[in-house]
């Protein structure tokens, strides 16, 4: 049995069934295995499995899950492609960036996960919130129409490449880290945490949350934290929210 790859793909909203498949089978070309879809608009469907032209297998082992969460759960790590012109300000990757950094990320152990959003509207913002950084695949710009399979194809041929230079270049071993880096799901509920100590001291005063909200967070996860660190950090707040509730 073929070991599932640590670099999920990771297909968001997908409304067309086909693309599904041909998402599959550009994955399939490339060595790649591991497909989570999250609430795909058809699956399973025909059109799935027929536009897979032999990557079946990589259709019928995909993972479905009901939210993003779900998806990146266990990962240390996240990319979501993207057009460029986007309000929410993330470090930006070329194909060839975004596939280093994603074996990077993978190469002592740990999981990674590349998203591509809905045909029409791609990944919302909060979705993108999530992530470490986006990647921008450079088209014509002047014809700028780039189907979801072949986005796929072209990310994974670049991780295709990457792996096929490190086999024949001496790898550097990996940093030993003091703890495992922590996972998004990690980071996910420390953000919740944060979020409730600061309604609990009142710290927006009526405005609005989400500005500081999305500077935290790309704060934290610039930090790259390990789960010691999640931990002490919630722990500053655990015990700060007791405080506060013994002297009201």
């Amino acid at each position: 049995m073929v070991p599932i790859d640590p670099i999920r793909i990771v297909l968001v909203g997908t409304q067309h069934p086909g693309n599904i498949g041909s998402a599959a089978r550009a994955m399939k070309t490339m060595g790649l295995n591991h497909l989570v879809l999250v609430a795909p608009r058809r699956f399973p469907d025909p059109e799935a499995n027929a536009l897979a032209a032999g990557a079946e297998d990589i259709v019928q082992q995909a993972r479905v899950v009901a939210s993003l969460d779900e998806a990146l759960q266990g990962c240390r790590f996240a990319l979501g492609t993207t057009a460029r012109d986007r309000a929410i300000s993330l470090p930006e990757h070329t194909p060839r960036e975004a596939a280093a950094a994603l074996l990077e990320h993978t190469a002592d152990g740990g999981q990674a996960a590349l998203l591509f959003g809905r045909e029409r509207t791609g990944l919302e913002n909060d979705e993108l919130m999530r992530c470490h950084g986006r990647v921008f695949i450079p088209c014509n710009p002047d014809y700028a129409s780039l189907n979801l399979a072949s986005a796929v194809q072209v990310l994974s041929y670049e991780i295709r490449l990457r792996r096929l230079e490190l086999g024949q270049l001496p790898a550097k071993a990996p940093l030993m880290a003091e703890a495992e880096p922590a996972s998004i799901d990690q980071l996910e509920r420390l953000f919740a945490h944060l979020g409730e100590f600061m309604d609990e001291i009142d710290f927006h005063k009526g405005r609005s949350p989400d500005m500081i909200n999305q500077r935290l967070r790309r704060l934290f996860l610039r930090a790259r934290m390990d789960e010691r660190e999640i931990k002490i950090i919630r722990g500053l707040l655990s015990d700060a929210q007791r405080l506060l509730r013994q002297v009201k």
